[in-house]
């Protein structure tokens, strides 16, 4: 048995199967040429933030458009940092804006797939049957520096000015023998297993981003941490060993990770994989006092996923959004293609912002206010009730007091090829909606009409106003009121001769509305009207008079 036959075995006694055996456990994927296998693998170390929804959201639109694989991996590593409840967070979240994984981790539900476990914490023994291999090849060795020694290092590295790290003449552990390793290992000296890099940072590499395009950088030389000393690995390895285990094509991933990539590809290389292609997506950025940054985690609410649950944004809203600051183009394709589901883009990598697009709350706006406007009376009511229970509980009493009530009022001016966009989320029902609930405590009255004036439309309104009336019959009885109390019927003719009026037919209405609800903009005040009674009309409109 050779040197480092030995110390192999006396760093990993119970690993038996060796890579050979994984590759034909992990065999290479049925798929059509071209499909893409993508993943996302996030670290259950927080709550699901907009940048990995978005990331999920690329990688998820590659794997359909190449009739590819969208895979869900945790990365759970670092158990110092990770949250209760992190992993399943995440999960929810995905499922609740339409990202569904063809197969990977399930939380407490059994996996789905054949490339598992999906959990990198079930892993181990996978990962140290690759860095047994590389012992046995000189390519990895046990490192027993202890954290004084390895601050000590750097210390001395940063007094000379010199790049820090565990390179070179500094990995102090690299030129240990096979013996000495083994002797220190039998006597209990806790150990890392790091990579003895065959790099050199004067090299430099090239790689082509499919974001980015050509990237060149230096060389890794580090030797890197591999395991940690309880065995589990750093991400750096475990990615390496994951994605290519479950066959991943294309790495699509935050553009923080593009000094990784020097790394990354060397323990492809020596540990004899083919690298997948890297995308890196630009981070989501926002501006602020004149200049862009990185929408933050701690500094921006709308930068975690709950914002937008607790607001209100239909899941489809923000979908819909993320797919605007995903290709520059999908807004052209929308306007042309306003019917068309999402999954009928064709999505493209390369037309994604090489320097981060950035997030516009008011944009979003737009965008939800498009999508509540198409969507039909039972969806919005559901999904207001549905918010409301969770959020607004007094108004959750109110909308399920009713729901033939509530489900006339999100009816009024829903559908037809013009339907209003008063709503961009459910948060906005409240302010929305007040009035069908309680009359108006404030009546801002048109500046050009005295009180005697208004006072004169309503009393003159009182006596002849039907609840069955249409929409066009009601207005009809509006201008037949005006000769009698001096407003003209028709704003054209009002506008040849103002001075020969006190307003037109456009101003009594007015007049009714503010005194019905409050508000000189509302939706259809015959709807509004009709839905409310007759009852409550009249009481209203009495009101408005006592407050005069």
């Amino acid at each position: 048995m050779t040197a480092l036959e030995q110390l192999a075995d006396v760093l990993f006694p119970t690993i038996t199967k060796t890579p050979e055996e994984y590759e034909a456990l992990y065999p290479a994927r049925n798929l059509k040429e071209g499909a893409r296998v993508v993943r996302i693998a996030p670290s259950p170390t927080g709550y699901l933030h907009l940048g990995v929804l978005f990331t999920a959201t690329i990688n998820y639109l590659t794997a359909r458009a190449t009739d590819g694989v969208f895979y869900f991996r945790l990365e759970d590593t670092d158990k110092k940092r990770e949250v209760d409840g992190g992993a399943a967070d995440i999960l929810a979240g995905l499922r609740q804006y339409g990202l569904q994984i063809d197969e990977g981790y399930q939380g407490d539900d059994a996996p789905i797939g054949n490339y598992g476990p999906y959990r990198q914490s079930d892993r181990a023994e996978i990962y140290q049957a690759y860095v047994k291999a590389l012992v046995l090849q000189g390519l990895a060795y046990p490192c027993f520096c202890t954290p004084d020694e390895l601050s000590a290092v750097r210390e001395q590295q940063d007094s000379q000015k010199l790049r820090t790290g565990y390179y070179g003449a500094y990995a102090t552990c690299r030129s240990l023998t096979s013996e000495q390793a083994i002797e220190k290992v039998r006597a209990g000296l806790p150990y890392v297993m790091r990579l003895r890099s065959p790099g050199d940072e004067s090299h430099r590499i090239k790689f082509d981003d499919m974001i980015k395009g050509t990237i060149e950088i230096p060389e890794n030389d580090q030797d890197i941490v591999l395991l940690k000393s309880d065995g589990i690995p750093t991400y750096h390895f475990a990615h390496a060993i994951d994605d290519h285990l479950m066959r991943t094509t294309h790495v699509i991933r935050g553009d923080e990770w593009i000094a990784s990539v020097p790394t990354h590809l060397q323990l492809f290389r020596v540990l004899g994989f083919k690298p997948p292609k890297y995308a890196h997506v630009s981070p989501i950025m926002k501006e602020e006092d004149g200049n862009k940054r990185k929408l933050s985690k701690r500094k921006d609410p709308e930068a975690a996923v709950h914002f937008y649950t607790e607001q209100g944004y239909p899941p489809e809203s923000v979908m819909e959004y993320l797919h605007t600051v995903a290709n520059s183009d999908y807004e052209d394709w929308r306007r042309a293609n306003p019917d068309k589901p999402r999954s009928a883009f064709p999505f493209n990598l390369k037309k994604m912002s090489v320097s981060g697009a950035l997030f516009d709350l008011n944009k979003l706006n737009d965008v939800s206010k498009n999508i509540i406007a198409t969507m039909t009376t039972d969806e919005v009511t559901d999904a207001v009730i549905a918010w409301a229970a969770e959020y607004a509980p007094a108004w959750h009493t109110l909308l399920t007091r009713d729901i033939a009530f509530t489900k006339g009022l999100f009816s009024i001016d829903r559908g037809g090829p013009k339907p209003r966009k008063d709503l961009a989320k459910w948060s906005d029902v409240p302010a929305y909606a007040e009035y069908f609930f309680q009359a108006p405590t404030e009546y801002p009255w048109p500046e050009h009409l005295s009180a005697d004036d208004i006072r004169t439309i309503l009393t003159a309104y009182l006596p002849v106003y039907d609840p069955a009336q249409d929409k066009q019959t009601w207005f009809e009885t509006i201008k037949g009121l005006c000769p009698a109390i001096g407003f003209c019927p028709e704003v054209k003719e009002y506008k040849k001769q103002p001075d020969a009026y006190k307003g037109h037919a456009g101003d009594v209405s007015t007049v009714i509305r503010i005194a019905v609800t409050g508000r000189r903009n509302t939706p259809d005040l015959c709807g509004i009207m009709s839905l409310l009674g007759k009852d409550v009309v009249a009481e209203l409109l009495n009101a408005a008079l006592q407050a005069l």
